[in-house]
């Protein structure tokens, strides 16, 4: 069975803006998957806000949405109390509300991955002290 592939911002800008540092990296791993990665909003947002400049970028973002290649899959109503647990047990990382809604579906979906550029993902444990998979450039 193919592990949960959970995408991050970091992932999804470096692979869309063409100058930025991770972005052959970023395009050859999201070239490879063979099942569309999961997201939640949260990212989705601050993806869009950091394509702003990137030509083409929203728009391609706009495509891998219509498409399913990028699909979001987190609804924060059945999970705010364990979000807003991990937002307050990393504050002084500090956590952004994208990455505890990652944590958090990583918590879900036991067979996932995160795909990032994010270091903080070494820091962050599931369900208190599980190492999160990462796909990563460091």
């Amino acid at each position: 069975m193919a592990k949960t592939v959970l995408i991050d911002s970091g992932a999804i800008v470096a692979a869309l803006r063409k100058r930025d540092q991770h972005h052959v990296w970023a395009r050859s791993n999201f070239e490879a998957f063979t099942t569309p990665c999961a997201t939640c909003e949260a990212v989705v947002s601050e993806s869009f806000f950091l394509l702003e400049r990137a030509k083409q970028g929203k728009e391609t973002l706009c495509t891998l949405l219509e498409r399913g290649i990028i699909k979001v899959e987190f609804s924060l109503t059945p999970h705010l109390e364990e979000t807003l647990h991990l937002i307050r047990r990393y504050r002084d990382t500090p956590m952004s509300f994208a990455d505890a809604c990652l944590v958090r579906m990583s918590e879900i979906h036991n067979d996932s991955v995160v795909f990032t550029t994010d270091s903080d993902f070494t820091t962050y444990r599931r369900n208190a002290r599980q190492i999160i998979p990462v796909i990563a450039p460091w």
